[in-house]
C-alpha cells in the first residue's frame, strides 16, 4: 500500500489496472455449487466434492481464529491457527505445493483442489477443452474385406441407424426426403436389399437458437412427412457414399486420420482395405478404431478433396507410397510373374474377371492343344500404356557379376510401354513403403487412377495366390541330414575356436585390441566367432531352401519375413545378447547353476546352437527368454519416451507456418527458415527427398 503509482513501472506493474496490495487474497472466491456438486451415495449419505471439503475446513479454522482472537487467547494459540489457516487456504487452491503435505481425505488420499482440476493430461484443458467427447462418432473392432475400395470403409447396419447426416430440404429434394420420413427411423429394406437408410429426426426452425427437434417414430412419421416445409433439417441416416473420418488411435501422423466413403454392410465390424493398414498401423488382433461423420457441407467437401484416403497414397515422411500391396498381395504377384509362368485360358480368364477387365484377352499360347497365357501378360493388362520403368527386383540375389538384362533368377524387372517384358512383380514394385512401379504411376497418372492400379493389383494378387496355392507347413522349414551335420560341423568348429580363445586368454597370450582391456578383447572376439557360426548354419539351411519353399517366397519376394528367421528356423538361433553382450549376469561367477564357475563357454553364455524347429534345451529356453525381455521392456520405454518427445515438438512447432513470400515465420512474423526446410521441396510431391529426378528425364527425352 506504501509504493507510490509512479514506483509500479519499476516492478513491471500497470499502476492503471492492477496494485500490489492486491497480491493478498483478503477475500476467498467460493465457486457456485455446480462446480462442486454434492452426490448422494446408494446407501443415502451425501458425499461432499473435495473443494466443499477444503472449503469446510478453511471456514471452520476461520472461525476458530476469530473466537480465539477476540477472547483474548494467548498469542502462541492465535499464530497456530493463523499458520493453519493459511495451509488450508494454500491446499484449496493447489494441492501439490512442494514443501506443504498435502491435505487428505479420510480414506487417505489427497484431495483434488482448483490448481489440479486445471493441469495435466486428465485435467479441464487437455480433457475437456482441447480434446472432448464429441456426437456424431462410433467406434467398434476392425476386419478386413478386400472387397472394399482403399477409399471404403464398411459400415454395420446399427452404427448406420444411430449416426446421422442433417439435409436442408430445398424444393429439389423434398419429394425424395418426405418418402425418407415415411420409412420412419428402422424401414424394412424390399427383398434382396440389405439396407434402406430412415430418418430419426426433424429440425422444424433451425433459425431460431430455440431449435425445434422432432423424433420421428412409426406412429408420427406420415404426418411429419407431410408438415415438412423447405428450410427445415432433416437427419437422416448413414447411407452409401456419405464421407466420413476414420482414425485409429495413436494419431502419430497425419495418415492416422483420413477420409472414407460409407458402405453400409451387415455384421457388427468395421470393415476396411488390406492395403490400407500401413498408414493407420492397424492389425485385425482386436484392433479398435473410431469414425466421425462430418456434418456441414464445407466440412464434407473439405475431408473429400483434402484427406480422402487417395490423396495421402504418397507419404510427406519420404516421398513414396505408404500406401500398396501387402503380405498376400505381394506373394499372389510374385507366384504370378515369376519367370515364364503360364495359366490355361479357364485360369487365366478367372484371374482377369476378379478385375473387371473388359477387353481383348493378353497373347494366347497353344502347347499339346491347350491354350495358356503368360502370367506376365495377365499383370501388364493392369499397366498404363505409357509406363516404362526398369529397375532391379527386391528378389535380387546381388551377385557378384550382374547378367542384367538377362538375369538367370528374373530378378531385372523390364517394363515398355506397359508391356511387363523380364523381371518378377514383388514388393520394390508394387509393395507399400518401397513400390516403384506404383510411385511412377500416382506421378505420371495422378491419385485416382493409383487408387484403381491399387484396388486391382491387390485383387488380382489374391485371386493368384488363391489360384497357385499357397501354404507354410512345419515340413517346409526341414532340411536334409546332410545340411544338418555340416551346420553341427560348422558350430563344434566355433565351440573349438571359442575354447582356444578361453585358453588363451587363461594363459595370458591373448593380445588385447586398441583401447580394449584383456577382458572386453575376449568377449568381442567370442561374440564375433558366435555371429559368423550363426551365419554360417543360415547359409547352409538356406542353400537347401529353394524357391520351391513357400517361406522362402515370402522372404525372397518381400511378402513377410527373412531369411534371418528361416535360418533361426532352420539351421541355429545364435547368441543371445543382453545390452549388446553376451549373457553374464545371474548367479555369483556363473549365469546359471548348471554350468561351472568361471565358465567363459559358448553354452554359458548364451549360445543357442539348436533351431527353432529341433526345439531349445532348458538353459538355452532361459537364455533366450532373457534376450526376448530385454526386447520387450525396451519397446515399452521407448513408445512412451518417443510419446512425450513428440507432444513437446508439437506444441513447439504448432503455430508456425509458410507465408506467402515462402518464408516460414512464427506468428510475430519473425522469420523462421528463408525457404521452407532449406531447399522449398515438398516431402510429398518429391522424388525420394530430391526435388526432381534428372536421370529419369534424360531417359524419357533419349527414349522419345
Amino acid at each position: 500500500e506504501k509504493i507510490p503509482d509512479e514506483d509500479l513501472k519499476f516492478l513491471n506493474i500497470n499502476p492503471k489496472v492492477a496494485r500490489p496490495e492486491w497480491m493478498v487474497l483478503t477475500v476467498l472466491p467460493v465457486p457456485p455449487v455446480t462446480v462442486r456438486p454434492s452426490v448422494t451415495l446408494e446407501s443415502g449419505e451425501r458425499s461432499e466434492d473435495d473443494l466443499t471439503h477444503k472449503l469446510v475446513d478453511v471456514i471452520r479454522i476461520n472461525q476458530r481464529l476469530q473466537e480465539n482472537r477476540d477472547a483474548g487467547a494467548p498469542q502462541l494459540i492465535v499464530e497456530d491457527l493463523w499458520e493453519l489457516l493459511q495451509y488450508h487456504v494454500t491446499t484449496y487452491l493447489d494441492n501439490q505445493t512442494s514443501g506443504i503435505p498435502p491435505a487428505r481425505h479420510r480414506s487417505g488420499r489427497p484431495l483434488k483442489t482448483l490448481a489440479q482440476r486445471l493441469k495435466g493430461k486428465e485435467g479441464r484443458f487437455r480433457s475437456n477443452l482441447s480434446g472432448k467427447r464429441v456426437n456424431f462418432s462410433a467406434r467398434t473392432v476392425i476386419s478386413p474385406d478386400p472387397n472394399l475400395s482403399i477409399n471404403e470403409v464398411g459400415v454395420p447396419i446399427e452404427v448406420a441407424r444411430e449416426l446421422t447426416v442433417p439435409v436442408r430440404v430445398t424444393p429439389y429434394n423434398i419429394e425424395w426426403l418426405r418418402e425418407m420420413i415415411r420409412r420412419g427411423p428402422n424401414p424394412k429394406p424390399p427383398e434382396g436389399v440389405k439396407y434402406i437408410p430412415g430418418v430419426n429426426y426433424i429440425i422444424r426452425d433451425p433459425k431460431t437458437l430455440r431449435q425445434r427437434r422432432i423424433k420421428v417414430t412409426e406412429k408420427n412419421a406420415n404426418d411429419v412427412a407431410e408438415r415438412l416445409e423447405v428450410g427445415m433439417i432433416v437427419e437422416r441416416q448413414l447411407m452409401d457414399g456419405d464421407i466420413v473420418l476414420f482414425n485409429r488411435q495413436p494419431s502419430l501422423h497425419r495418415m492416422s486420420m483420413m477420409a472414407h466413403k460409407v458402405r453400409v454392410l451387415p455384421y457388427k465390424t468395421f470393415r476396411l482395405n488390406l492395403s490400407v493398414c500401413p498408414p493407420y498401423n492397424a492389425d485385425f488382433d482386436g484392433d479398435e478404431m473410431n469414425l466421425h461423420v462430418v456434418q456441414s457441407e464445407e466440412a464434407r467437401a473439405e475431408a473429400e478433396i483434402l484427406m480422402k484416403v487417395q490423396e495421402h497414397i504418397l507419404s510427406p515422411r519420404f516421398g513414396g507410397p505408404i500406401i500398396g500391396g501387402i503380405h498376400d498381395h505381394i506373394s499372389g504377384c510374385f507366384l504370378l510373374t515369376y519367370k515364364d509362368k503360364k495359366f490355361p485360358i479357364q485360369e487365366a480368364t478367372h484371374i482377369l474377371s476378379a478385375i473387371n477387365y473388359r477387353g481383348k484377352l493378353p497373347n494366347i499360347i497353344e502347347e499339346n492343344g491347350k491354350k495358356y497365357i503368360l502370367g506376365k501378360d495377365i499383370f501388364s493388362v493392369l499397366l498404363p500404356k505409357d509406363l516404362s520403368i526398369e529397375y532391379k527386383a527386391k528378389s535380387c540375389f546381388n551377385c557378384e557379376v550382374c547378367t542384367a538384362p538377362n538375369c538367370p533368377h528374373d530378378a531385372y524387372v523390364i517394363i515398355e510401354k506397359g508391356v511387363l517384358k523380364k523381371g518378377v512383380i514383388d514388393e520394390k514394385g508394387i509393395g507399400a513403403f518401397k513400390g516403384l512401379i506404383l510411385d511412377k504411376i500416382i506421378r505420371e497418372h495422378g491419385v485416382d487412377y493409383g487408387r484403381e492400379f491399387i484396388d486391382k493389383v491387390t485383387k488380382l494378387g489374391i485371386t493368384a495366390i488363391n489360384i497357385c496355392g499357397f501354404t507354410v507347413g512345419i515340413d517346409d522349414e526341414d532340411i536334409p541330414p546332410e545340411a544338418r551335420r555340416q551346420i553341427e560341423e560348422g558350430l563344434e568348429k566355433a565351440k573349438k575356436k571359442i575354447n582356444s580363445l578361453i585358453e588363451a586368454y587363461n594363459k595370458g597370450e591373448l593380445e588385447a585390441l586398441p583401447g580394449r582391456s584383456l577382458e572386453e578383447t575376449l568377449e568381442m572376439e567370442i561374440m564375433r566367432v558366435t555371429g559368423r557360426a550363426r551365419d554360417m548354419a543360415g547359409e547352409i539351411a538356406s542353400r537347401y531352401l529353394g524357391l520351391d519353399n513357400s517361406a522362402v517366397i515370402m522372404a525372397k519376394s518381400g511378402a513377410r519375413g527373412s531369411m534371418l528367421n528361416l535360418s533361426q528356423m532352420s539351421g541355429c538361433v545364435g547368441q543371445q545378447a543382453v545390452r549388446g553382450e553376451r549373457i553374464n549376469r545371474g548367479y555369483r561367477g556363473r549365469t546359471l547353476p548348471h554350468f561351472k564357475k568361471g565358465d567363459l563357454g559358448a553354452e554359458a553364455k548364451g549360445f543357442v546352437s539348436s533351431s527353432y524347429k529341433k526345439g531349445l534345451t532348458p538353459t538355452e529356453y532361459f537364455f533366450h527368454s532373457m534376450g526376448g525381455r530385454e526386447g520387450l521392456v525396451d519397446t515399452a520405454v521407448r513408445t512412451s519416451r518417443s510419446g512425450y518427445m513428440q507432444r513437446r515438438l508439437i506444441n513447439a512447432l504448432e503455430d508456425i507456418k509458410i507465408e506467402e513470400d515462402g518464408t516460414v515465420r512464427d506468428p510475430e512474423g519473425n522469420v523462421i527458415q528463408f525457404v521452407y526446410g532449406e531447399d522449398g521441396v515438398d516431402p510429398a510431391k518429391s522424388i525420394a527427398g530430391k526435388p526432381i529426378y534428372i536421370d529419369k528425364i534424360i531417359e524419357k527425352v533419349e527414349s522419345s
